[in-house]
């Protein structure tokens, strides 16, 4: 055997232990890999269960006699399932009609006042250099930092004064102011994504400046309007505090208001957590709804407006 045959048999055997090295190695990374990749799910899902589990909790209670809740063993699975509560509460002569139509009727008055306020605001913010700018950003943070019930008396007197008590208007307005502040910030990002150079090349092509803005820059801000909407629409839905304030009629109530009639009537006899529970799930049907019809225009709308026609 030459000396060339040997280096060569030397040459390939130490390629040959290096690629089985480096394949171990990489066998050893994947799996490592792998099992991260595992393990990361595992608490995904654990994150996932632990999150779900009170609305779980909440619709079997509804579904679960009264009696069978305050027994001392947890019921876990609707075993006793009935659909008493439900019956009582959309019943005639029921008071969850009302307060529906309540909260309906303020919640998309406030919405409506929010997102106009809101979008001009974050327009002025964002595309407008003028005098006080800073301080206007300055005092929408201000305004975040205040505690809401700092301002209960002011807010009750005004409304008091100007004869809005138990109003659809007077509610709103008030939360229309808490929601706005936040609702600018929102917008002022999406607004802020959008070049300003696509409404001048709009103009080029011969639109006027409104044109080039309802045509071009409006579908691009239409995902941040919607994410807005449905923010201003979940703040003003669940709202309690200031309905409290601005709703001392009890024939002028929310659905918060309403659900809390449920505890303060029952004490004397004990709560009824399964109507309790089952008036929580009608609270939630709306803003179900909400998310069903509005979750596919989310990113409706993100590259529309760029595209001439």
């Amino acid at each position: 055997m030459t000396r060339d045959s040997l280096t060569r048999r030397t040459v390939t055997r130490r390629t040959t232990i290096r690629r089985d090295g480096t394949r171990r190695t990489m066998n050893r990374h994947s799996l490592t890999r792998q099992a991260g990749k595992i393990a990361l799910s595992a608490l995904g899902v654990l994150i996932a269960l632990v999150w779900a589990f009170p609305v779980y909790w909440m619709l079997v209670s509804a579904v679960t006699p009264n009696a069978r809740l305050r027994a001392v063993t947890p019921t876990f699975f609707p075993d006793h399932f009935t659909t008493r509560s439900f019956a009582r509460l959309l019943g005639s002569g029921s008071s969850f009609w009302p307060a529906l139509r309540m909260s309906l009727t303020v919640t998309s008055v406030a919405v409506v006042v929010v997102l106009v306020c809101a979008f001009f605001g974050a327009l002025a913010v964002s595309r407008f250099q003028f005098r006080g700018r800073k301080g206007f950003i300055l005092s929408v943070l201000f305004i975040q930092m205040l505690p809401a019930e700092g301002l209960f008396i002011a807010q009750y007197r005004l409304l008091a004064n100007a004869g809005m008590l138990n109003r659809v208007g007077g509610i709103a307005i008030l939360y229309a102011a808490a929601i706005i502040p936040f609702t600018v910030w929102m917008l002022r990002g999406f607004v802020a994504g959008v070049p300003a150079e696509l409404e001048e090349a709009a103009m080029v092509d011969g639109l006027t400046r409104t044109q080039a803005f309802r045509r071009v820059t409006l579908p691009l801000l239409a995902p941040g309007l919607v994410a807005s909407g449905v923010y201003a629409f979940l703040q003003a839905w669940n709202e309690f505090t200031i309905a409290l304030v601005a709703l001392p009629a009890n024939s002028s109530n929310t659905l918060p208001l309403w659900l809390r009639g449920f505890m303060t009537a029952s004490v004397a006899r004990g709560v009824d957590w399964a109507q309790v529970m089952a008036a929580s799930t009608l609270i939630t049907v709306p803003v179900i709804i909400l998310f069903l019809v509005v979750h596919h225009h989310m990113t409706a709308g993100v590259v529309s407006g760029a595209v001439k026609g």
